[in-house]
């Protein structure tokens, strides 16, 4: 399971290497996304880093969740997102929030 279920996002920037560590992918894997997904656009700065924002690692994370957890395939990934990249963000960030919970009453449990 990826690190990104285990982290919060706290800082205002992170480096490609910081996001790749975070999803255990390749940094090459983060750069071709970019290439193939408009939603994805991280800023660079004048040495052309990239430095992705909590939008992107959000971003990220709904591509990731449909392309390697639940096996869509690039362009229908993209179709997806393209057709209901709302309702796709509202459903991920309830998912999310219900991982936290789980996390919250497990612990809760174990310390009962």
């Amino acid at each position: 399971m990826p690190k990104y279920d285990d982290k919060e996002i706290t800082k205002l920037y992170y480096s490609i290497s910081e996001v790749a560590e975070l999803f255990e992918v390749s940094n090459s894997l983060i750069r071709f996304w970019e290439s193939e997904f408009d939603i994805l656009k991280p800023k660079k700065n004048k040495k052309g880093d990239r430095r992705f924002t909590k939008k992107d690692i959000d971003n990220f994370k709904l591509i990731y969740h449909l392309v390697k957890e639940r096996g869509f395939t690039l362009d229908g990934a993209k179709k997806e997102i393209k057709l209901n990249k709302d309702r796709l963000q509202q459903k991920f960030q309830s998912i999310e929030s219900l991982k936290g919970l789980k996390e919250l009453l497990l612990n809760i449990k174990k310390e009962l």
